[in-house]
Protein backbone atom coordinates (compact mmCIF):
# COMPACT_ATOMS: atom_id res chain seq x y z
CA UNK A 1 0.00 0.00 0.00
CA UNK A 2 1.12 3.40 -0.92
CA UNK A 3 -0.52 6.87 -0.86
CA UNK A 4 -0.91 8.91 -4.06
CA UNK A 5 -1.67 12.36 -4.67
CA UNK A 6 -5.15 13.72 -6.59
CA UNK A 7 -6.25 16.40 -9.03
CA UNK A 8 -7.23 18.77 -5.66
CA UNK A 9 -3.33 19.40 -5.57
CA UNK A 10 -2.84 20.59 -8.86
CA UNK A 11 -2.06 24.25 -8.73
CA UNK A 12 -1.76 24.44 -4.96
CA UNK A 13 1.09 22.75 -3.89
CA UNK A 14 0.70 24.05 0.05
CA UNK A 15 3.82 21.68 0.73
CA UNK A 16 2.65 20.66 4.29
CA UNK A 17 2.62 17.11 3.07
CA UNK A 18 5.93 17.55 2.30
CA UNK A 19 7.29 18.96 5.49
CA UNK A 20 6.02 16.21 7.35
CA UNK A 21 6.85 13.26 5.27
CA UNK A 22 9.47 11.02 7.11
CA UNK A 23 11.22 9.62 4.61
CA UNK A 24 10.73 13.10 2.00
CA UNK A 25 9.61 10.67 -0.84
CA UNK A 26 7.04 13.56 -2.30
CA UNK A 27 8.05 15.27 -5.15
CA UNK A 28 7.40 18.97 -6.31
CA UNK A 29 6.56 19.23 -9.47
CA UNK A 30 5.67 22.30 -11.77
CA UNK A 31 1.58 22.48 -10.63
CA UNK A 32 1.72 19.43 -8.81
CA UNK A 33 3.26 17.14 -6.45
CA UNK A 34 4.00 13.52 -6.43
CA UNK A 35 4.62 10.58 -4.30
CA UNK A 36 7.03 7.89 -4.90
CA UNK A 37 5.50 4.59 -3.96
CA UNK A 38 9.15 3.04 -4.20
CA UNK A 39 9.86 5.17 -1.80
CA UNK A 40 6.99 5.53 0.28
CA UNK A 41 6.39 3.33 3.82
CA UNK A 42 2.77 3.94 4.39
CA UNK A 43 3.34 5.70 7.71
CA UNK A 44 -0.11 8.29 6.40
CA UNK A 45 1.26 11.41 7.86
CA UNK A 46 0.91 13.05 4.40
CA UNK A 47 -2.73 12.05 4.17
CA UNK A 48 -3.65 13.64 7.21
CA UNK A 49 -1.61 17.05 6.76
CA UNK A 50 -3.33 17.56 3.24
CA UNK A 51 -5.33 20.77 3.19
CA UNK A 52 -7.39 19.97 0.61
CA UNK A 53 -7.87 15.87 0.99
CA UNK A 54 -6.10 15.06 -1.91
CA UNK A 55 -4.16 12.48 -0.86
CA UNK A 56 -5.81 9.02 -0.66
CA UNK A 57 -4.32 5.20 -0.20
CA UNK A 58 -3.89 3.57 -3.60
CA UNK A 59 -6.38 1.10 -2.85
CA UNK A 60 -9.00 3.57 -2.58
CA UNK A 61 -7.55 4.83 -5.78
CA UNK A 62 -8.06 1.90 -7.74
CA UNK A 63 -11.46 1.90 -7.43
CA UNK A 64 -12.21 5.22 -8.38
CA UNK A 65 -11.54 6.63 -11.83
CA UNK A 66 -10.35 10.14 -11.73
CA UNK A 67 -7.99 8.98 -8.60
CA UNK A 68 -6.90 5.54 -10.63
CA UNK A 69 -5.68 8.45 -13.58
CA UNK A 70 -3.80 10.22 -11.28
CA UNK A 71 -2.32 6.32 -9.63
CA UNK A 72 -0.51 5.98 -13.20
CA UNK A 73 0.34 9.55 -13.59
CA UNK A 74 2.37 9.41 -10.88
CA UNK A 75 4.20 6.09 -11.68
CA UNK A 76 4.64 8.17 -15.38
CA UNK A 77 5.84 10.82 -13.02
CA UNK A 78 9.14 8.51 -11.83
CA UNK A 79 9.17 5.78 -14.68
CA UNK A 80 9.62 7.98 -18.09
CA UNK A 81 11.28 11.27 -19.03
CA UNK A 82 9.65 14.17 -18.29
CA UNK A 83 9.74 17.28 -20.17
CA UNK A 84 12.65 18.66 -20.98
CA UNK A 85 14.73 15.63 -19.20
CA UNK A 86 16.75 12.89 -21.22
CA UNK A 87 15.98 9.82 -18.44
CA UNK A 88 13.43 9.30 -16.21
CA UNK A 89 13.83 10.20 -12.38
CA UNK A 90 13.07 6.44 -10.97
CA UNK A 91 14.31 6.52 -7.45
CA UNK A 92 16.42 9.49 -6.96
CA UNK A 93 16.26 8.73 -2.82
CA UNK A 94 14.67 11.98 -1.65
CA UNK A 95 13.10 14.89 -2.73
CA UNK A 96 15.26 17.02 -0.79
CA UNK A 97 18.59 15.77 -2.43
CA UNK A 98 16.84 16.19 -6.40
CA UNK A 99 15.23 19.48 -5.81
CA UNK A 100 12.02 20.49 -6.70
CA UNK A 101 11.27 19.21 -10.16
CA UNK A 102 9.59 21.94 -11.83
CA UNK A 103 7.40 19.78 -14.37
CA UNK A 104 4.85 17.75 -14.65
CA UNK A 105 3.47 14.90 -16.49
CA UNK A 106 0.96 15.65 -19.64
CA UNK A 107 -1.88 14.78 -17.65
CA UNK A 108 -0.98 17.34 -15.41
CA UNK A 109 0.86 19.96 -17.79
CA UNK A 110 -2.32 19.97 -20.20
Amino acid sequence: MTYVIGADCIDVLDRSCVEVCPVDCIYVGGRKSYINGNECIDCGACEVECPVEAIVVDRAARKDPALKEHLDDSRVFFELPLPGRDAALGDPGGAQKLGEVGVDTPLVAG
